[in-house]
């Protein structure tokens, strides 16, 4: 099985992996803005997200060899890869098992480290949306505030809905399997596992997901990482502060 990408521009290869919950649409503004610097842009959307095939198998092993059987079916290689939350553990499982196919590496806003499950009102949430009564997004979003209160976060959801039919609503991602599996998500990166080549942490300013006491670990699996903060940014920095974000990367891979 393929994974589903939208590819922008022509030039080196630059992948985007996106978050737990999300999807490549939620990079659709970078990857245009990244295409216009020359670089051939991989929006992909990881398995059981976005257009990608489902399945019952979710763990980073099984995302890393998705990943490779989409660069070996595109005849990849000298990538850029770039990978936000989940998305960033990926990258950083992929860049150590395959350290040949990647010529720099960035992680935005997650460190190696084991991460406890703490998705829990957001996957309750989207559980108690009942598709055979919702008929709008509005609709929709009454029922998740009552349990996420953040506006942003809601919107961000709410993007995974579309109309299966005329006034039927559902949503993209195989939400049974996310729930089922989400403790694989906070799995740390193996502690053999080494990438030596360039890399770029990116951490959110407001964000607690990359700490001091990270730096450690990430220099110990990527001795030449670089950790730059992003101003007035959470976990979502690269939709918090664009144009930092943005100049940041370009910064680092030109």
């Amino acid at each position: 099985m393929l994974l589903h990408s939208n590819i922008i521009g022509k030039g080196q290869p630059f992948i985007i992996l996106h978050g737990f919950l999300g999807s490549s649409d939620n990079w659709k503004t970078l990857g245009t803005q990244f295409s216009e610097q020359n670089f051939q842009v991989h929006l992909v959307d990881q398995r059981n997200h976005g257009h990608s095939f489902h399945s019952e198998e979710f763990n980073y092993d099984v995302l890393v060899e998705d990943l490779k059987t989409y660069c070996d079916t595109h005849q990849l290689k000298n990538i850029l890869l770039l990978g936000h939350s989940m998305g960033g553990k990926t990258a950083m499982l992929f860049a150590t098992q395959y350290p040949e196919l990647v010529s720099k590496l960035i992680v935005a806003d997650i460190s190696p480290r084991f991460y406890p499950i703490h998705h829990d009102g957001i996957l309750n949430g989207l559980a108690a949306l009942n598709f055979d009564v919702l008929k709008s997004r509005g609709e929709a979003d009454t029922i998740l505030s009552k349990y996420i209160s953040d506006f942003g976060t809601r919107q961000f959801l709410l993007k995974n809905l579309y109309w299966v039919e005329k006034g039927k609503l559902a949503l993209r991602m195989n939400l049974e399997v996310l729930k089922d599996e989400v403790a694989e998500i906070g799995e740390p990166l193996p502690s053999q596992a080494t990438f030596e080549k360039d890399t770029l942490f990116l951490r959110g300013d407001r964000s607690e997901y990359i700490g001091v006491d990270d730096e450690d670990i990430i220099v110990t699996h990527f001795p030449k990482a670089k950790i730059v903060t992003i101003s007035n940014a959470g976990h979502w920095l690269h939709a918090e502060n664009p144009t930092d974000f943005f100049d940041a990367v370009m910064a680092f891979v030109s």
